[in-house]
């Protein structure tokens, strides 16, 4: 393998510690330059990585070293910063959503091919062994023909954990913007792309309450729909029904189930990288757990990255601008249809991504894959 490939990384909140532990490490990765708001973090994270260095954004995005960026900032800030780095010749691998509207999604998208330089885009969860040992399964034919999924995610909402989740309930959060990236990643790796939505949504309390941290117990303004719930119809025929919501205090529901002509399949949450996968077969009588058959094993947040930096040249990325497009396309759509009450075709094509084989941990650690 050749040098490593360096990154810069703007924004270091919360998510940010998840991708260092990974991306820190990797031999395919050099961290070269950290940049914050807080200019405070990001001197204090980069003295613990060795050559890293805190600067301003400014200063990361006309660097030249610097080959890709990964944009860690809030859902807001996506498309200014994403769009600055693919303008300064740099490739980018930014959070989800990809942007928080789909014209400034569409821009990123069309720079980049203009330039001629890559997208990538979280959630890179999905290429762990739990979507894609389902995968393989309903590739291998032991569901049948896929007919329908569900999809579910509810939660009371990320005030009671988040010390400053503002930006969930402002322009670009959410339940679905915020949480639909893994869900409708997942069932694109699943059953293909979106051709057409519906969708509801509601709103019922105007204000959310700080759980923890300095800020608990302020008091913050709802500027978004809290619960959303939709059915996707994918080219393939099949259908997906899903609901994502701040408004519920828990569910027994799967987070994702696929149903077949031959069987049923449960999928494990789209928001980790592992967890058993379920079959109960036609006639049948009780659930089976598969043993993984695909993925990256163990996997972590930055594998798509990785990935990214692997696939140059060679194929797609796995977690692709191409594909977050689509997604973001496909939410702000059901986010439409709820508004005017009518069901909304799609205009963005997209592949279903290339599989992940079955892939040991010890194998994407020491050189990606």
């Amino acid at each position: 393998m050749g040098d490593p490939h360096r990154v810069g990384i703007v924004g270091l909140g919360v998510i940010s510690r998840a991708y260092l532990d990974t991306l820190a490490n990797h031999p395919a990765v050099s961290i070269a330059a950290l940049a914050d708001l807080d200019t405070s973090r990001s001197a204090a994270v980069a003295a613990t990585i060795p050559g890293a260095e805190a600067m301003s954004v400014e200063a990361l995005l006309a660097r030249p070293d610097v080959q890709t960026v990964l944009n860690l900032t809030i859902p807001a800030a996506h498309a200014d910063i994403s769009l600055g780095a693919i303008d300064a010749g740099k490739n980018v691998y930014v959070e989800k959503p990809l942007a928080v509207t789909f014209p400034d999604g569409r821009s990123i998208i069309d720079r980049a091919k203009t330039a001629g330089v890559r997208v990538g885009c979280a959630p890179d969860t999905v290429l762990g062994t739990g979507t894609q040992t389902a995968r393989a399964a309903i590739d291998g034919g032991l569901i049948g023909r896929p007919l329908s999924a569900s999809a579910v995610m509810v939660t009371p909402g990320h005030e009671r954990w988040h010390p400053n989740p503002d930006f969930y309930y402002a322009p670009g959060g959410g339940p679905l913007l915020d949480m639909g990236p893994y869900y409708i990643s997942a069932l694109i790796h699943l059953l293909g792309p979106v051709r057409a939505v519906s969708g509801t949504a509601s709103r019922l309390r105007a204000e959310r309450v700080i759980g923890s941290g300095p800020r608990m117990g302020q008091r913050i303004p709802v500027e978004v729909d809290t619960h959303v719930t939709g059915v996707l119809e994918h080219a393939n025929g099949a259908l997906s029904t899903i609901t994502t919501s701040f408004d519920g205090v828990a569910t027994t529901a799967a987070p994702i189930e696929v149903h077949g002509e031959a069987g049923t399949l449960a999928v494990p949450d789209p928001n980790t990288f592992d967890g058993q996968v379920r079959l109960f077969a036609l006639g049948g009588t009780e659930w089976r757990v598969l043993e993984p058959r695909a993925g990256y094993a163990e996997g972590s947040r930055g594998l798509g990255l990785i990935d990214l930096v692997s696939a140059a040249g060679q194929r797609p990325p796995r977690a692709g601008g191409d594909v977050a497009l689509h997604v973001l396309e496909t939410m702000t759509t059901m986010l439409r249809s709820a508004d005017e009450g009518r069901r909304i075709e799609l205009t963005t094509v997209v592949q279903r991504p290339v599989p992940v084989p079955l892939t040991p941990v010890e194998d994407w650690t020491a050189y990606g894959h």
